[in-house]
């Protein structure tokens, strides 16, 4: 349970449908002052003494540290552009908690997921607009045995009206964004604690400087806000980020015409198979390369080592490095990747 709305009524309809329920609240982020965890902590102990169940809280800090925090902060001295949320799914939300409730002799585990099983298969939920499946794709099949997605079926608002009826004291809580240890947090006030930023040049695609940059880890492809080049005159158009050119410490950008941030496939590495699956060579898909993303047509060519090629049926804007290309047969969410390069 995180302390949100949606854990929450998965508890009370677990109970409601008569199984034996305990709340477990994860502490994974150790930091000085106020914490928003405590606040957390404290609406989980609320909603499970409305429900009539009991709740313990564990700390998985460490695990977390080690397990993606770690990886967080590599990926962005590559300058690459990572979703943590996506391993802390797999380390620690259906790994060490997983394992821990098993060693409590849970049978089952179920989480406020907006997503469903099929057998071994990963599913879409039925608010697609809250669909969390992208989020899973790198969890492995067994970590989803005896897991129980109980809002799979349910629409954001039936979770809230639920929650009100039955009187639960986080049915109006606004829902957590971003990424989970930095919060409120300016983001790169929070980055620069932990990778110092070396400011560099903003040039344009004729090499011509346009400005100054923070650090090229501040900035991901595409991006059009907060470059600090708005006075400056260029085409018709707002100025977005093009490429980094990390051997100089330049930031290139562009003004206008968008069609350079435009791709037709990515290769990509560590694909995951959710469920038995033979892929065959070449496997017509629907894919996403970002959480809010709608679906594209593409056709991925999966290798043994797990690297793969995404090809797109059409050309796709701002794929970067470092997220993650999420694959879809219909309603199954099949599996996906980490991005390494488009073209």
């Amino acid at each position: 349970m995180s302390g949100g709305v949606d854990s929450a009524v998965a508890a009370w309809s677990l109970k409601r449908d008569g199984y034996s329920v305990t709340g477990l609240f994860m502490h994974n982020w150790e930091e000085d002052g106020e914490c928003p965890a405590a606040n957390d902590w404290r609406d989980v102990k609320s909603v499970c003494d409305k429900i009539g169940i009991e709740c313990y809280s564990v700390n998985f800090a460490k695990e977390y540290a080690d397990g993606v925090f770690e990886y967080f902060l590599n990926e962005y001295k590559a300058f690459r552009t990572p979703n943590p949320d996506v391993l802390c799914n797999r380390v620690v939300k259906f790994g060490v908690f997983r394992d821990y409730c098993k060693s409590l002799g849970a049978e089952l585990i179920a989480t406020g997921h907006y997503c469903a099983k099929k057998g071994d298969m990963l599913m879409r939920a039925a608010d697609t607009g809250k669909d969390q499946t992208y989020f899973l794709n790198q969890v492995k099949t067994e970590q989803l045995d005896g897991v129980l997605f109980p809002l799979g079926g349910l629409v954001k608002s039936q979770v809230r009206d639920i929650a009100r009826e039955v009187g639960l004291s986080v049915a109006q809580k606004k829902d957590s964004t971003g990424i989970c240890f930095i919060g409120e947090r300016k983001f790169k006030k929070f980055l620069s604690a932990y990778l110092p930023a070396q400011q560099g040049e903003i040039v344009d695609t004729r090499g011509v400087t346009v400005g100054t940059h923070d650090g090229l880890m501040y900035y991901t492809l595409g991006q059009r806000r907060g470059l600090g080049i708005g006075g400056v005159k260029g085409e018709t158009g707002r100025w977005f980020v093009l490429d980094k050119d990390v051997e100089h410490n330049r930031l290139v950008v562009s003004c206008g015409d968008e069609s350079a941030l435009y791709s037709s496939s990515l290769t990509g590495t560590g694909f995951n198979i959710i469920g038995a699956f033979d892929v065959p060579k070449k496997l017509k898909c629907t894919a996403k390369t970002r959480y809010r993303q709608p679906d594209f047509g593409a056709t991925l060519e999966l290798a043994a080592d797990g690297s793969f090629k995404l090809a797109f049926d059409e050309p796709q804007r701002a794929v970067t490095p470092g997220q993650y290309a999420v694959v879809y047969l219909g309603d199954r969410c099949l599996g996906g990747g980490v991005i390494n390069s488009a073209k």
